[in-house]
């Protein structure tokens, strides 16, 4: 099979990187590249590759375990999201922050245990969720976010379900007020 110019760059790239861990001489940087650049297959590139670590993408989980005790945990940023979630805490307060996440499915389950906790789910524009099946007990739950079946939206979608005693669940988009966000 044919190798374009960009598949061509990504193994002198590799090259490079080899070149920085030691393990490779610059003399034979050079001529690798000089072969690699000439080649016009996949085939003629692997005896310049071949004797090199291959460094592929890290598989994201299935499943995440969350567990919080007394204490406050918060994640936001750029994280991958796994197709299931479970969340167990106790006197402790958790917020996932899911605007800048990577998804790895359309539907995220997300399974919660909590005792006199609170939950603060923060969802990106245009997801909807679920949380028709968590069973409160002495609990407040809080859905600012349309449900799935409500609307006929695209996005991404959350199943929420588990038990909650003496907890607060609160699901909602990101809130703004000029470049504040929140």
């Amino acid at each position: 099979m044919r190798i374009s110019d960009a598949e061509r760059e990504l193994v002198v790239a590799q090259l490079n990187a080899a070149v920085a861990e030691g393990r490779l001489t610059l003399s034979e940087f050079e001529e690798r590249v000089d072969g690699v650049l000439r080649s016009r297959t996949f085939g003629e590139i692997e005896p310049y590759v071949g004797d090199l670590p291959q460094k592929g993408p890290i598989a994201v989980p299935d499943q995440l375990e969350i567990r919080n005790h007394s204490s406050n945990l918060k994640r936001q940023g750029r994280w991958s999201v796994p197709r299931r979630l479970l969340i167990s805490t106790r006197a402790g307060s958790v917020k996932l922050d899911f605007t800048e996440a990577v998804f790895t499915t359309q539907l995220v389950q997300i399974q919660l245990e909590a005792r006199s906790s609170s939950i603060d789910l923060v969802l990106p524009r245009g997801a909807t969720a679920d949380i028709d099946s968590i069973a409160p007990h002495a609990s407040s739950l809080r859905q600012k976010v349309p449900a799935a079946y409500d609307t006929g939206a695209q996005g991404i979608t959350f199943k929420i379900n588990g038990e909650v005693r003496s907890s607060s669940v609160r699901v909602r988009y990101q809130r703004r007020f000029w470049r504040w966000r929140w």
